[in-house]
This record gives structure tokens, C-alpha cells and sequence, in this order.
């Protein structure tokens, strides 16, 4: 708090007496000058419209003053997302893992390299859209409560220890390590009692206690901000004690700026600050709604709300010039530090070619970051397989050949991409046959973008071509001549503030006159399409503004609305097999964002179900092994999706069930009924219970969203090529009865959340994974059984690879309170190291524990951590269940 009076002060000192003389060169260019001094003198530079239009993530460039145009939105979860081709890594949940502090910091280094790369090279062409900046939202360090969460898989899971300590290692990466300049700003979000429900997160209200708090939303926030020096985190969309998480003194004043002594800046969620008027109803305009957000600690608005009524808001005196100088401070200061008004010979960074970009080291650090997460939950002996002895295997499911469940959410394009069939052809070549069926969607309903195969158009020479065909308006009506046509082979665009072929402008290929404007536009694409089977289809149309489908003429599905989120409407009509229809899609944009995508759900009658399954239940009978690869993909988990995505356990993006679908499980019942041995590969991102069927398969991996080799990272743990030895970040239930009320922040409701609090038996614990080769535990000793809360103590344990393989163990150190009647947790991960070992050798592992930090409580009383007096159980193993070695030591 200090720190910002003084910097208000001195910049309302410079705004009175420190105009300064044209002749002269200004300190913001002067480079021997401190990035303080320097950014306090462009800010004094400024206008006041000049200054609030610094305030959206769109800022558009200062001419006179040469601050070039920037786009604060960027993206890397995983990856570098949304920016064309990108190493795509395993998932963060899959990244977590591994619990491989030291893999994590490496791949961090990877992304970070890339997106240099990337901004680099977009400087050169002078681009400076969105997904070109330095400053990038991630990672996600919300703690996964509740698997029915559809963002879960974008965290690093349920543990606050773990999510915070992978967490550290990934901002490092991400940062850099220069004295003087950030190699990127990353962004820990969304701070900070945020997940889920999805469909509720712009009016929900988080009320936890205080305990859960400190002891668990927080400190994964805080060892980020302290630890890992983070130079920006992001608000969350939903209320937190009525408070906009985005703009609540509780968590960006008191607790951010005053307790942890944040420096950076504060960027809300997208829409964020609309929501504080618009949906929780807290003031009564948008004016008000800036003022809020910059009064209580956000500098920077995803949105427009600030840039265009900040002004009103000075006006009706609900905020001053200073309190707004300070948030344009803060953000110019972390373009100062990323290099930005430096000349490129002084920035290191600045150097990183674009071939760096999905190199072949890249390509092979996302084979060993997705080997590394593979998490083997039940082997009964049958793995790994021995290719030299299986001639035929039988690989079935709809994720067995599906890219989507490579690669997740917020992703980028990998040039590669390796399936789970792919890899598994791959691994046996051409001496193994192997048969492939999808067997079945997903889900029951499958709808998918209408493939080009299906799709064409009449050329100019009057032959048949395929695509549509689009002509795009720069007006919202369809109206005149179009400005722009071109030929586009399906129909599924997310455009966002872009307009359609804005990079092809960028880049030479189309003249500027022939640009289309983003926010006022409209397209039209005609042509015919191909009915592959005789029935009835359905169309799914998704769009952010209106949109419309026609067929032979007849209107199917009317979108034609202003909506900024994603809206979808749905149609029906009855198509004849190998016959084709007219088809014309009609779109316009005129709000911030622009996107359309036109899917179908093609129908099947039952006669052809039956012949598919019966051939895949024949291809499995005669197969030595069979390979089930199901699961979930992002398609149906992930962040906030429109009305339509809903199905039997699925709503909106989160899951209203955790069991496997029904019809996988169908699936596999039929492959367990022929007495063909069944391995069933698991792809999703949270807790998959199986409904008892995991008692009859012989083995189950659990593969997470493994990025672009994941492929090759199954059949490498299949086939004994790698030892696996992930680790689960999250709990595995045994079914959805035993999950407490999906909207209850209190993590001891019902049965409990997650492992420090559910009373029950899992079907997998937290921390959980087998191995190839077995491992023993001796030797526990810790140097003092009687301390104070401000001793430290060290405990030592040996570790020996007693099996026949070589291999990872993953050592997890917990501790239990014994005798507490502070709620504590049953039992809190406080260490863990994972460690490399030869078959026969062995490895004496040392970790320190600090009282105060690890067998603390928060007392709500008193407002600070406490250490209670009593005895705790030192718990050493390979899962928070397989406690191998234990010792108790008495705090006094």
C-alpha cells in the first residue's frame, strides 16, 4: 500500500512540474535510466484518453509518444496456443502427473522459447494481433475440488502442495532468468476460489470458511507470487464473499498487494468486469463497474468496459486520474522489463529465431514429457506385452484415432501428431496385424464438423470442386458486392477479434483493399452437400453473432441474433444417401468477437450397429490382446460450452457424472465376453470411474491428454520400451454418490473433497501408479522427535529398485495430525521427489520439513498460521494410501 501511494505521489509530482522540454529526449527513452523511472515518465507523457485506452487487452498504439499497438492475450497451458503451428505438450493435468519439478521447469523453457520465437518473428512483419504478445495467461493453478469440473484438466489437481511446487517451476520456465529483463510475463489464474460449476461462473458466489481459505485455495497463489516472483495473475469470473473475484479488495489489496507484497498487475477475466453490473448485479452501471474494478486492485480489463467508461467514471467522481495512472504504470512497467522499448541488440531474448519453433528437440521433449505422465492403475501381469509373441491385436474405441484427445484444451497445431493407433502400429510394424474399429461415440450423441468429403461447389469452369464456396461483406447485411471470396473446405472458424483473413494480409497474400473488417462484417457459403446415409440428420450451428443454415432452400436452424458468447441452435431434416442438397450458411459479426461452426450427427440405423459390432467383437475374438482407448475428450470437458453440449453425465462443459459413458461401457463388456484378454487405455483429464469394470480388465492406463507424441508414449509403456510411473494428481472415486454438492466450496461437505478430506475407500488414492519393476522402502530416520514449531527437521529414507526393470519411483512424504481437534486434514502431501533408478540400485533420498510451513493450520481468530502442539505421523511411500515407513515426532 505504501508502495502505491508513493508511486501516485511521484507521478501527480511529474503531472504538475514535469513537463518536459521538445528539445530535450524524454526518460522513458533515456537507456540509462532504471525501468521505474523511466516507465513513471511515459506515463506522465500521457493524456488521460491516452491513458485509459492502455487499460484493455487490446491497446491500440500511441503514435506521437512511438508505443507501438499490443495485445495482452496470449496463451501456453500446454504449449503455445492458438498461434499456428507449436510443440503441444501433454495436458497440465498430465504434465502434473509426473510430479517432475525438474521435467516441468524444462518444458516451461520449450514453450517459452517458442512463444519468443513466435513474438519475435510477428514483430518483424509488424503484426501485433492477439496471440502475438509476451504476456501469457497461464498456467491454471485452481485446485481441482471437484472432478466433475470441466476445466480441471487445465490445473495441476487436487493437492495445493503439488500444484504449487509444479506450478513455481513452470512460471520459471516461463519467465526466464535474466537479471533485468522477462523472457515472458506468465499469468497464474483464476485467483482465486474458482471451480466450477462452469454454466454458473458469471453469477456464482464462492462462499468458503476461512480455513479452507488459507489451507486451500491460497497457497498454490501464494508460493507462485512469492516464490516464483509471478508478475501477473488473473481474476476470476464468479463472486467470492460478494465480491467480484476480479475486483475484491479481500484478494487483490489486502491479501495480493498488502500480505504477499505482489508487484506486478492484475488482468480481470474475460468480460469479467461486465459481469459485475451485468450479471452479479453489484453496481448499477458500467461506470461504476470500472471504477470498482480499479479501485479495488484490477489494472487491466479483458473487455472494453474500462476504456469506454473510465472517462464517465472520473467524471461522476467515482474514481481520479491517479488511481488510474497507477494501473497504466504497472502494465507499462512489464512491457519495460519484456524489452519492448529497448533496442532488439539489448534484449537476449529478442534473438530467438523463429526455427526454434517445433524443432525435433521440441518434438522429443513432448514424447518424454507424455512417457514421463503415463499413469498405469491396475497391471494383472499382462503388461508389458511382448510384441515378438502377439500376431494380431485388436484395438477399439473412439479415442483410439482422435486428435482432439490429444491435445486438450488452449492448444496449439502439431505438425505430427501421433494417435494411439498410430503408435501402436508404429511400435509392431508390419509382423503384427492390427485390426481398428471406433466401436462407438463418446458419448451417445456424436456430432462432428461436416467433413470436406461432403462438402462442394461449382468452379468458374463449371466442374465440381470441393469446399464451399464463402463471399465475405464488410457490412452486417450481406449487402453490395463482396470485398473478399474464397474457397473454405468445412465451416469452423474461431476468429475472435480477428477478421477473417487478417494473417493473409499480414503476410502479402491478399491486398489491404481486400481486407474484411473484424466487428462489422458478414458471410455467406453456398454450395451442395452430400448425404452419405439415408435417415434423419441433425445440424448443430454455434456462432458468437448471428448465424443461419439453409438446405435446398428451407431454413434449419436460425441463429440470426446479436450474442457475444457462443450460442447454438439445432435442426432436423430427413437426407437421402448419395444424394446431394443445396447448402448455404449465413453469418455477420458485429460485436467483439466473431466465430461460427456448422457440425452434424449423422444417423446410423440399427441394422448397421448391429453389423459393426458384430465385426468388431469377431476382429477382437480372434485377436491375442485387445486395446480399449476411451474415455473423455475436450469436446465435452472444458470451459464454459453453449446450452447444447449436454448428454447423459455431461452439461455445459462439466460433468454431471464420473462414470465412464454407457456406451463405452457397453463397448467393453461385449470385448470382456469373448475371452480375449482386454487392456483399457484411458484418455481424459479427472477421475474416470469404471462402475466394477475395472475388476474384470487385465490392465488399465490411465494417458491423460498427451500431447502430440502421446501415441508414441502409449505404445512405449505397452510394449515395455518405457517403465511407466506417473502418479495420480487427483482422486479416483469410486462413483458419483460419493461426491459431496458440486457448488459447496466447503471441502469437508459430505463426504469430503478430494484426498485430505474423503472419509472413504477410492478406487484409486491420490498419488497412485504402478510400476514394471518394484521398489523398497528402509531406513527411515529423522534427526528430532521432540521440536518446537521453529525447528526444522530433516528425514532421510533408502530407496531400492529390488525388481527386474529399471524405473521411476515417485517418493511421497505426508503428515498426519494425530490428535487434533483443529479439523485437520486426515493427511497433507508436504514432499515428494521422483528419482531414477537401475534394477539393484538403491538411493538415499533427504527432505526437510519446517513446522510452520508443513503441520500448520490457519486460525481464523487470530488471522495467521498456527502450528499445533501435539504428535504427527511422518508417512513415507509411493501413494497417500501406500504408506510404506512411518514415525511420529511430538511438536510442543
Amino acid at each position: 500500500m505504501k508502495t502505491k501511494i508513493l508511486i501516485i505521489l511521484i507521478i501527480s509530482v511529474i503531472n504538475v512540474f514535469g513537463q518536459s522540454n521538445p528539445k530535450i529526449t524524454p526518460k522513458y527513452k533515456d537507456l540509462s535510466l532504471d525501468f521505474e523511472t523511466r516507465t513513471r515518465d511515459i506515463v506522465n507523457q500521457m493524456t488521460l484518453d491516452e491513458k485509459i485506452s492502455q487499460l484493455g487487452d487490446r491497446s491500440p498504439a500511441i503514435k506521437r509518444l512511438n508505443i507501438p499497438e499490443y495485445n495482452w492475450w496470449n496463451e501456453c497451458l500446454h504449449g503455445v496456443a492458438r498461434a499456428g503451428t507449436a510443440t503441444v505438450f501433454p495436458q497440465a493435468i498430465g504434465m502434473a502427473a509426473t510430479f517432475d519439478t525438474a521435467m516441468m521447469k524444462k518444458v516451461a523453457d520449450i514453450i517459452s522459447d517458442e512463444a519468443r520465437a513466435k513474438h519475435n518473428e510477428a514483430i518483424r512483419k509488424n503484426w501485433h494481433g492477439r496471440y502475438t504478445g509476451l504476456t501469457f495467461w497461464s498456467p491454471n493453478i485452481n485446485i481441482f475440488r471437484d472432478p466433475r469440473w470441466g476445466r480441471g484438466h487445465e490445473t495441476y489437481g487436487e493437492d495445493p502442495y503439488l500444484t504449487g511446487q509444479m506450478g513455481i517451476q513452470f512460471v520459471k520456465g516461463l519467465q526466464g532468468n535474466h537479471p533485468k529483463y522477462l523472457k515472458l510475463v506468465a499469468t497464474a489464474k483464476h485467483f482465486a476460489v474458482h471451480n466450477g460449476p462452469e454454466s454458473q461462473r458469471h453469477t456464482f458466489n464462492a462462499v468458503p470458511n476461512t480455513r479452507d481459505l488459507w489451507e486451500t485455495y491460497l497457497p498454490a497463489f501464494k508460493d507462485l507470487m512469492v516464490d516464483a516472483k509471478t508478475y501477473s495473475i488473473m481474476g476470476a469470473y464468479n463472486r467470492v464473499d460478494g465480491e467480484s473475484a476480479s475486483a475484491s479488495w479481500l484478494l487483490l489489496q489486502d491479501i495480493l498487494r498488502n500480505k504477499w507484497d505482489f508487484d506486478g498487475y492484475v488482468v480481470s477475466d474475460c468480460g469479467a468486469i461486465n459481469d459485475i453490473h451485468a450479471n452479479h448485479k453489484i453496481s448499477n452501471s458500467a461506470a461504476e463497474s470500472a471504477a470498482i474494478g480499479i479501485r479495488k486492485g484490477c489494472d487491466l480489463n479483458c473487455g472494453d468496459v474500462y476504456q469506454n467508461h473510465l472517462k464517465e467514471a472520473i467524471k461522476l467522481g467515482l474514481i481520479d486520474e491517479g488511481e488510474i495512472d497507477l494501473a497504466v504504470y504497472r502494465l507499462m512497467l512489464a512491457r519495460m522489463k519484456l524489452g519492448m522499448f529497448d533496442p532488439v541488440e539489448m534484449v537476449p531474448y529478442a534473438k530467438i529465431p523463429i526455427e526454434v519453433n517445433n524443432s525435433k528437440l521440441h518434438d522429443e521433449m513432448a514424447l518424454i514429457m507424455a512417457q514421463k505422465s503415463m499413469t498405469l492403475l491396475k497391471n494383472n501381469g499382462i503388461l508389458p506385452l511382448n510384441k515378438n509373441k502377439i500376431k494380431r491385436i485388436a484395438v477399439v474405441g473412439p479415442n483410439a484415432d482422435n486428435l482432439v484427445a490429444l491435445r486438450a484444451n488452449y492448444h496449439g497445431d502439431a505438425s505430427a501428431p501421433v494417435t494411439i493407433l498410430k503408435g501402436i502400429k508404429n511400435k509392431v510394424g508390419l509382423t503384427t496385424e492390427v485390426t481398428y474399429a471406433k466401436a462407438s461415440p463418446l458419448v451417445v450423441r456424436e456430432n462432428r464438423t461436416i467433413e470436406p468429403r461432403f462438402l462442394h461447389h461449382v468452379d468458374r469452369n463449371g466442374k465440381k470442386q470441393l469446399g464451399l464456396f464463402g463471399r465475405f461483406y464488410n457490412n452486417k447485411d450481406l449487402e453490395g458486392e463482396p470485398i473478399y471470396s474464397r474457397v473454405d473446405h468445412k465451416i469452423d472458424f474461431l476468429w475472435w477479434q480477428h477478421s477473417p483473413n487478417t494473417t493473409l494480409v499480414g503476410k502479402g497474400l491478399v491486398p489491404k483493399e481486400q481486407i474484411i473488417q473484424s466487428n462489422s462484417f458478414s458471410a455467406k457459403w453456398t454450395g451442395q452437400l452430400l448425404a452419405p446415409k439415408t435417415g434423419t440428420y441433425t445440424f448443430d450451428l454455434e456462432s458468437m453473432d448471428g448465424s443461419r443454415l439453409y438446405i435446398n432452400n428451407k431454413l434449419i436452424a436460425d441463429n440470426w441474433s446479436v450474442h457475444q458468447n457462443f450460442k447454438t441452435v439445432q435442426g432436423k431434416i430427413d437426407l437421402k444417401g448419395g444424394k446431394s442438397y443445396d447448402i448455404k450458411v449465413e453469418y455477420y459479426n458485429v460485436l467483439r468477437n466473431a466465430a461460427i461452426t456448422v457440425r452434424w450427427e449423422v444417423p446410423k440405423n440399427d441394422e448397421v450397429l448391429n453389423e459393426e459390432i458384430a465385426k468388431i467383437i469377431s476382429d477382437v475374438k480372434k485377436a491375442d490382446i485387445a486395446v480399449f482407448v476411451g474415455g473423455l475428450n475436450a469436446d465435452w470437458e472444458g470451459e464454459e460450452m453453449s446450452e447444447n453440449v449436454k448428454a447423459d453425465g455431461f452439461y455445459r462443459g462439466d460433468r454431471t457424472k464420473i462414470e465412464l459413458p454407457e456406451i463405452q461401457r457397453r463397448t467393453l463388456k461385449a470385448m470382456l465376453k469373448t475371452g480375449t484378454p482386454v487392456v483399457l487405455v484411458l484418455m481424459g483429464g479427472s477421475a474416470i470411474s469404471l462402475d466394477g469394470l475395472e475388476n474384470e480388465l487385465e490392465a488399465i492406463l490411465m494417458s491423460w491428454y498427451p500431447g502430440q507424441r502421446g501415441g508414441d508414449a502409449v505404445a512405449d509403456v505397452l510394449f515395455g520400451d518405457y517403465n511407466p510411473a506417473g502418479r495420480l494428481p487427483v482422486t479416483f472415486y469410486k462413483s458419483t454418490n460419493d461426491l459431496p454438492d458440486f457448488s459447496d466450496y466447503n471441502m469437508r461437505a459430505g463426504k469430503g473433497f478430494t484426498y485430505r478430506y474423503f472419509k472413504e475407500a477410492p478406487l484409486y488414492p491420490f498419488g497412485h501408479g504402478l510400476s514394471y519393476t518394484k521398489f523398497e522402502y528402509s531406513n527411515l530416520e529423522i534427526n528430532k522427535t521432540q521440536i518446537s514449531s521453529e525447528d526444522k527437521i530433516k528425514v532421510s529414507v533408502n530407496i531400492k529398485n529390488a525388481g527386474k526393470f529399471d524405473g521411476d519411483e515417485v517418493v511421497q512424504l505426508y503428515v498426519k495430525d494425530l490428535k487434533s481437534d483443529k479439523w485437520m486434514p486426515m493427511k497433507q502431501l508436504r514432499k515428494f521427489e521422483r528419482i531414477a533408478l537401475k534394477k539393484g540400485e538403491a538411493k538415499t533420498l533427504e527432505f526437510v520439513l519446517d513446522p510452520i510451513e508443513d503441520m500448520r493450520y490457519y486460525d481464523a481468530m487470530l488471522q495467521k498460521y498456527m502450528v499445533e502442539s501435539g504428535e504427527f505421523e511422518i508417512q513415507i511411500g509411493g501413494s497417500s494410501e501406500d504408506i510404506r515407513l512411518k514415525q511420529i515426532i511430538n511438536v510442543k
